[in-house]
């Protein structure tokens, strides 16, 4: 026994450094690997907070040794990059403002509510998904708080503008029964295309129950969703948005696609903190990406309007 805890006493030293590592790979493995393979799929889906907690005994090790404190540090540090934690952009206020908000079919609001919510905003597009509602007055009711705004609606996404609507189409999301929702308005002159998207969930939450093939099946399927988000934005010139529930965490290979289709996250250029927007397991899975568009600020909501958080986002060209 004396020798085992001698042995252990003499790897203590390298916790912090082994954190490091640890947190530094998996962060790596996640964001350039990310849904490829299984293992890196929950590596990149993990709330990122997990990863702050796995500092914290290296970090309290270091300070009682007084050894290794900067590599605990440096440990934390990124950890907390990595969650959000440390995000600020600076901010001002400009002209065009977008909400995405998934309200989970208005189980915890009233129509009144919600409307009442949204008009406070001002905001010059709404995108909501999760809006078939449990009530099948909610949406009539809805609408009718809302007057300023025209209403389309594709299966459970509904796009609500006061700007002019020049055309609005639909298209079938491979792997579930919902729909893109694609408008195009006019803005200052210009069209400018918004996708409302609902993507599926990967269920990685089906490893715990061993039902891999579960979530292979949904990671295919959300697979399959991006690569028609990339051929709509391939298709369509000009200004363009991508906002809604797309149930990607900000890191790994779908989230780089979308980016590389879409433009930047908003939240990247104009947000501040980790951005939040699915409360309880901490996660930003909530985005607007733009093209040809520059985001002025970036604010997640605190409402308890719904189990998700609107995102607001201001733009200008």
């Amino acid at each position: 026994m004396s020798g085992t805890l001698r042995r252990v006493r003499a790897h203590l030293p390298a916790l912090p450094t082994l954190t490091l590592t640890l947190v530094a790979l998996g962060w790596a493995l996640g964001e350039l690997i990310g849904e490829r393979t299984l293992p890196t799929l929950l590596l990149a889906y993990a709330p990122p907070l997990v990863w702050v907690l796995l500092c914290l005994p290296a970090l309290a090790w270091a300070a009682w040794r007084r050894r290794g404190r900067g590599m605990a540090l440096a440990a934390l540090l990124l950890a907390a990059w990595g969650a959000g934690l440390l995000h600020w952009r600076p901010q001002q206020s400009s002209t065009l403002r977008i909400v995405t908000f998934n309200v989970l079919g208005g189980a915890r609001t009233t129509p009144t509510e919600l409307g009442s919510a949204l008009h406070t905003l001002n905001a010059d597009v709404i995108l909501l998904q999760e809006a078939r509602f449990h009530d099948p007055t909610f949406e009539a009711r809805l609408r009718a708080t809302l007057p300023a705004y025209r209403a389309v609606r594709a299966q459970e996404v509904m796009t609500l503008t006061r700007l002019p609507l020049l055309e609005s189409r639909s298209e079938p999301l491979p792997g579930n029964r919902r729909e893109l929702l694609i408008t195009r308005l006019d803005w200052q002159g210009q069209a400018l295309t918004v996708v409302n998207a609902h993507l599926g969930t990967v269920q990685v939450s089906s490893v715990l129950n061993g039902d891999l093939a579960r979530v292979r099946r949904t990671r295919d399927a959300r697979s399959a969703q991006v690569q028609l988000l990339r051929g709509v934005a391939a298709r369509t010139p000009g200004r363009l948005l991508l906002g809604g529930d797309l149930n990607t965490p900000p890191r790994g290979p779908a989230y780089s696609d979308l980016r590389a289709a879409f433009g930047p996250d908003a939240h990247d250029l104009a947000g501040r903190g980790p951005g939040w927007t699915f409360p309880s397991l901490h996660l930003r899975i909530d985005h607007l990406l733009g093209r040809e568009l520059t985001p002025t600020r970036t604010q997640v909501l605190p409402w308890t309007l719904s189990d998700h958080r609107p995102l607001l986002v201001e733009y200008r060209p």
